[in-house]
């Protein structure tokens, strides 16, 4: 399952949000060396209670839009859990 997401970079907490079909990631890990997108996925994998092998960043990783694959789940079982 592929879904879009939104990265906020620098913000207080690490959290998702479901915003109507994609997922909004506020983190408070900085864009630089990879550590945005190293965090982005530890979150998914603790909210989704998935491993992170599972986890893919398909597109965007320099960008703060990303698609990301999601191996395992449905996009009712993905928004269920976020929400």
């Amino acid at each position: 399952m592929r879904i879009s997401v939104r990265v906020i970079p620098r913000s207080s907490k690490n959290t998702l949000e479901w915003d109507e079909g994609s997922i909004r990631a506020r983190l408070t890990a900085a864009p630089v060396d990879g550590a945005a997108n190293a965090a982005l996925i530890e979150l998914l994998s603790k909210w989704l209670d998935l491993p992170r092998r599972n986890i893919e960043i398909v597109r965007g990783a320099t960008g703060r839009q990303k698609i990301i694959e999601i191996s395992g789940m449905t996009l009712e079982e993905i928004e269920q859990r976020i929400r």
